[in-house]
This record gives C-alpha cells, structure tokens and sequence, in this order.
C-alpha cells in the first residue's frame, strides 16, 4: 500500500511564488504566507512560519530558486553572487537543522555546476526544489512502512513536538509511522505532550490527528512519568531535527531527552524516525551548535506574560539523545541500532 497523502500541505510552489503554511496561526487559524523573496523565505524559516526539519530544507531550497528568479536580468556572475549571497542568508537562519544545509548544498552544487554552461539557473533551481519535495515525502511514505511495522494491531505512542506533515512537505516522519499504521487499519491512539515553550504538540500534532481522524490525547510535559509508570505508553516515537551517524546521538526539540530517559526507566522502546537528509555524516557530539531563542518564548503564552516583569529565562531550543537511550533509528531505508548508522553513509 502505498500510503494516502496527508490532508496538510506545509507548502506550495505557484507561478513563481511559495506559499508556506503559517504555522505560527494554527490550530485556530488556516493561513498560507506568500515568499516572493529569498529573504521572505529566510525571514519565514527565522521566525518560524515554517519548521520541522525537512520543510525547512525544501523551504531553503525554494528560497534558491527565488534568488535565481530575481537575477535572471543580470549575467552568470552577477546572478552568481546574488544566489550565493542568498545561501549564506538562509544558511543563517536556523544552526542546529541539518536538513537546511543539505538542502542549500545540494541547490548550490547544481547551480554552480550549470554557472558555466547555457541553462537557466533559475531553471535548474528550480527543478532541484520540485525534486527535493517530491522525494520528501517519497522518503517519508517508505519510512513509515518500515516504521509501522514494529507497531501491534492495537497500541498506544507518545510522540514529541510535531514531527508529522508540518515538519515535512506532506507526510511526516514520526507521525507518519502512526499514519502508515492506521492505514494498515491498526488502532494507535497517540499521548501528545504540548511540548512547551512554543506548544507544537497541543497546537500541530493535536491539529494533524484531528485532520486525520486519529485518536489522540494532550498531557501537559510533565505528566510524561505518571502516564508511562500507569502503563499507559507501549512506545515512544519521535523525530529529529539531526542524527549524527558517527556516534548515534539525536537532536531534536528540546524535552526529547526527558522522555527518552524516562523510557529507559520504564523499559519502553524509544524510536526516532528520521530520513537520511536530517542525517549528519561529518560532525561529532561537541561540534553540533543547540539554537538559543528568545527569553520571551519561555515567559510568555501567546504573547501574554505569565512571569515576572524582571524575570530571565534560558531557552535552548533542542537537546541531545545519546545513542544508549536509543532502541532504533527509523529510516526510508530501514531500521538500524545507533551502532549501524554510519553505514547509511553509503546511501547519500
């Protein structure tokens, strides 16, 4: 079974434009943002109109082919340094995703490699983009089959932040295992932390499970314990923003660690689904930078204040699994021990 399409689309390319779902209104509200520039597309990865690691690279790779589409009027060399300019603003954006580099990389390579010839660069920008969203969510649908398939006819997941076609171009990793195993008519019902300080959990997977029709319930993050120790959780699933494939070790939003122990403790198998563009093949543990946001994201709800006035707050934004706590990686190739996945090297 090849596995339905999501109903949410995080964003689409139309006569020139790209429109990004704005992830900012949602649940409340359904509103798509118009990227008319790269630096529209920069400013939407920043402030996270977009997120989730693989949109934010295909957003990043869309924002190329806009640079390539503003210069069209100047010779190679000019257009050259516009779309260059272009990769470094994006590439600023967001430092722990790895699927933003990748996908400015693998834009990048293309249009230097045509700078010499005859072809548009816009042109082969853009193809590249269209490619990137196509095998997105090819990748994502393969990933899911593999990852169903380690779920029983009946079971409960809690999952982390939202790591389902938000996160992607249109089917999800983390949720998309959970997707592929309603498909195949099994009945998951989904425990979803609120993942604060930005709430993608009661706020985006709450609003994909109810697009989907899935069974679900919101707990605060601290009720994480109390649920796993009354036997409420039979696996964790979540996704990743980066995997080092060297060491094993998982990035993703911050909070991940906390149940990652916890599961540990209950002895509940702890997955995180990933395709091989959020993979890392170079950097070890020291070297990954973790995203610092703003105080304001911690002391504020929906930009109300709920501490205060002089309050400070630390706000990493990501944290880090070590391989240990890790029972198996989820991939479009299959499923590997964080000991194996240094062989994916060979699939890049």
């Amino acid at each position: 079974m090849g596995g339905m399409r999501s109903k949410l689309t995080t964003l689409r390319w139309r006569n020139g434009i790209l429109y990004l779902l704005d992830q900012r209104s949602l649940p409340l509200r359904k509103k798509f943002v118009r990227c008319r520039t790269y630096a529209d597309v920069a400013k939407a990865i920043k402030e996270m109109t977009v997120r989730g690691a693989p949109a934010i690279g295909v957003a990043a790779a869309y924002g190329l082919a806009l640079a390539a589409k503003s210069s069209r009027r100047y010779g190679k060399a000019k257009q050259l340094e516009v779309v260059r300019k272009a990769a470094r603003v994006l590439a600023s954006t967001r430092p722990t995703a790895v699927n933003l580099f990748w996908g400015i990389e693998r834009v990048m390579k293309k249009i230097e490699e045509a700078a010499g010839g005859n072809e548009s660069l816009y042109k082969v920008a853009l193809n590249e983009a269209n490619k990137m969203f196509n095998e997105d969510i090819e990748a994502n649908r393969r990933l899911g089959r593999y990852g169903a398939s380690l779920l029983p006819e009946r079971c409960i997941v809690m999952t982390y932040c939202n790591a389902g076609a938000l996160a992607t171009v249109g089917y999800g990793t983390a949720l998309g295992v959970i997707r592929a195993a309603v498909e195949d008519k099994k009945r998951v019902t989904v425990l979803v932390p609120e993942t604060r300080p930005k709430l993608q959990g009661s706020r985006l997977t709450a609003y994909e499970l109810e697009v989907e029709g899935i069974d679900y319930r919101v707990i605060t993050d601290n009720m994480a314990a109390f649920v796993m120790s009354k036997g409420m959780v039979d696996y964790v699933i979540v996704g990743a923003d980066r995997v080092l494939a060297r060491t094993g070790h998982a990035i993703n939003k911050i909070g991940t660690l906390n149940l990652a122990v916890l599961a540990k403790h209950f002895n509940i198998p702890f997955y995180v689904a990933a395709p091989l563009s959020s993979f890392d093949f170079k950097s070890d543990v020291e070297e990954v930078v973790i995203e610092e946001r703003s105080e304001e994201e911690v002391l504020s709800v929906n930009g109300r204040p709920i501490s205060p006035k002089n309050a400070r707050a630390l706000n990493p934004a990501f944290d880090i699994t070590p391989p240990e706590l890790i029972t198996a990686v989820i991939t479009e190739f299959g499923i590997y021990s964080p000991k194996e996945l240094i062989s994916l090297s060979e699939r890049q």
